[in-house]
């Protein structure tokens, strides 16, 4: 079993950046849920952040996001949503300012973990370039023998109604499906829409976790309403499946009672 921890909507804005849309507690929770991941045992093989790693894309911010999750003890995976900015992003990396798409892969565990960039400049909806799904395509023919983790800000769109700000446009969500398709690919990991949904996409599992910033009332079906509520996602990857777990972090919830161990394995 393959285990990992998906974060995503960090929202971060450095206390000095003057970002007057910052009603959270975006750092404070951030750190939370560093220490939450390096008490877990064991420990998972990796941790994805599925972009909007900032709230404004500046370069304080990200300096910040990598202090905190400096002592994470998992290896990191990182993405690009569309609050990102790439040259500020680039060179918190030690890197030159850069507006080159930030699309990387690695192995961990029994997965090959591909990571696209979905940001499109000064647009709240996300895209995949053609040099992305170049390297997209070299990468699939990479590890052979390994399940792929696709890891994405956008989720692609599932129906022709959707919003589209929601999710990858249609250009690109119908090339991604033909570039996917004959591969084995264990899920697409994505966030951007701050709700908790796992939906079946010609077969593969589209995983969004609400994030660390707030979630989207879904009763309210006029309106985009934010509500308070964070949360992460703790994924298992077996050969029979991934399977997905959403963790709450806030609001707290209220402890109702608790079973200890010895009791629960007398039910057995």
């Amino acid at each position: 079993m393959t285990r990992f921890i998906h974060l995503t909507d960090l929202h971060v804005s450095h206390p000095d950046a003057g970002d007057p849309s910052d009603k959270t507690n975006a750092i404070e929770t951030l750190h939370r849920v560093v220490g939450i991941i390096n008490a877990m045992e064991p420990q998972p093989d990796f941790v994805v952040a599925s972009g909007d790693l900032t709230n404004l894309g500046d370069a304080q911010s990200y300096d910040l996001v990598q202090e905190i999750l400096a002592p994470l003890e998992a290896p990191l995976v990182l993405a690009l949503g569309n609050h990102d900015k790439r040259p500020e992003f680039h060179t918190a990396l030690g890197k030159p300012a850069s507006q080159t798409p930030y699309c990387h892969d690695t192995t961990f565990g029994g997965l090959h973990v591909i990571t696209l960039d979905t940001l499109v400049a000064e647009r709240v909806a996300g895209a995949i370039c053609d040099v992305q799904f170049d390297f997209l395509e070299k990468a699939l023919e990479r590890h052979a023998d390994l399940p792929k983790l696709i890891v994405m800000h956008h989720p692609p769109l599932l129906n022709t109604d959707d919003l589209p700000w929601g999710s990858l446009d249609m250009d690109s969500t119908n090339k991604l499906k033909e570039t996917l398709q004959e591969h084995n690919v264990a899920g697409i990991l994505c966030g951007h829409i701050h709700i908790n949904r796992v939906s079946q996409w010609h077969g593969i599992p589209v995983v969004v976790s609400n994030g660390l910033d707030s979630t989207i009332d879904l009763l309210d079906t006029q309106n985009l309403r934010q509500v308070e509520g964070t949360g992460f996602a703790i994924c298992d990857w077996r050969p029979s499946g991934l399977s997905v777990s959403f963790v709450p972090l806030s609001p707290a919830p209220r402890e109702i009672a608790v079973i200890d161990r010895a009791t629960l394995l007398s039910f057995t």
